[in-house]
């Protein structure tokens, strides 16, 4: 059975890894999607390219993984794929709340089911918002992304990285 993990995945976290492993072993096949919306483009810390990217190399470790993108209904995407089943990663009953709305409307309006997948405990209170505020500081992020976002987020954050480490030489 193939299924989707749809996100903005800016970036992708390792409560999202914890998240994408678990549905790998569980599915034949998950395709991870970066869904992008063109009135949020400014809100976005990565470019839709860049998101993309830093997935491919966080996930080819996974052979039955895949990355794509779309820009339109969750659902629509759903169709057009031929797919039948959504991957959510929940941290916390405030994510179930807000998630519960959405698979109601997914399954209303594209006859798509949702299956929940809890992340580990460890990831609980991890969120890619507070990645990259944590990044737009300097602070330390290894643990809570994947290699290839740290990596990532240490480009996008070079001069404040470059700062802290300067001060700590001192």
């Amino acid at each position: 059975m193939n299924v989707v993990f749809p996100g903005s995945f800016d970036p992708i976290t390792s409560g999202h890894m914890d998240v994408l492993t678990r549905a790998a072993k569980m599915f034949d096949h998950v395709t991870m999607t970066v869904m992008h919306n063109a009135r949020k483009q400014g809100r976005y810390l990565f470019t839709l390219e860049e998101r993309l990217q830093i997935l491919r190399d966080a996930t080819s470790h996974l052979p039955n993984v895949s990355v794509d993108s779309f820009g339109g209904l969750l659902v629509d995407y759903m169709a057009q794929e031929h797919k039948g089943i959504i991957i959510r990663g929940l941290r916390a009953v405030s994510d179930y709340e807000y998630e519960l709305q959405i698979a109601h409307l997914n399954r209303q309006i594209g006859e798509v089911e949702t299956v929940f997948i809890m992340a580990a405990t460890r990831w609980s209170f991890v969120s890619s918002s507070m990645v990259r505020e944590i990044a737009s500081y300097g602070g330390d992020i290894s643990e809570m992304v994947p290699r290839a976002s740290a990596s990532a987020l240490k480009l996008k954050f070079a001069d404040v990285y470059a700062e802290r480490e300067a001060t700590r030489s001192v």
